[in-house]
């Protein structure tokens, strides 16, 4: 019987066998308006075909007040956009159809309890990252590769609590 003695986790030791995400030894950039840190492609999902692969990412939001007003929604014609809670943190959900214009109808929101995550189909109109009462670290999968894959929609609107 092999026996191991496990050690400390570090990006050198593991770099043989593949990436250890830590937000704590990561770069990062701000997006949404600037209340996001993005740590942005912590470990690389290998895929086969051409171009597309998929990222791994953690989002750091700053929670929003309500209500929350928003002046655009965003979509990513070429990727689904997986979010991911790592502490509970609830957040508000914007979304609308898929499309290239929005009905403001058919635009609807949601809050999550803190314990649900949410993936965007390809094409789904969304708001950015809107965490509620503190701040929140989520893990985010989506696409990478070439094209634009990033598309803004002007169009004001308010949330509330129900």
């Amino acid at each position: 019987m092999l026996e191991l003695k496990a050690e400390p986790l570090t990006p050198e030791a593991f770099a043989p066998f593949g990436d250890v995400i830590d937000t704590r030894t990561a770069d990062y950039f701000h997006i949404n308006a600037g209340r996001t840190r993005r740590y942005h492609d912590l470990a690389r999902v290998e895929t086969l075909g051409e171009q597309a692969r998929a990222l791994i990412s953690i989002f750091v939001s700053q929670p929003i007040t309500l209500p929350l007003e928003l002046d655009f929604l965003e979509r990513h014609p070429q990727g689904s956009q997986a979010f991911m809670p790592l502490h509970e943190e609830r957040f508000v959900i914007v979304v609308a159809p898929p499309g290239d214009s929005i009905d403001p109808a058919e635009v609807r929101a949601f809050v999550t309890d803190g314990r649900q995550g949410v993936n965007y189909r390809a094409g789904t109109w969304h708001a950015i990252q809107s965490v509620l009462e503190r701040e929140g670290e989520f893990l985010v999968v989506d696409r990478g590769g070439e094209g634009n894959n990033c598309d803004e929609y002007p169009l004001a609107l308010r949330v509330v609590l129900a």
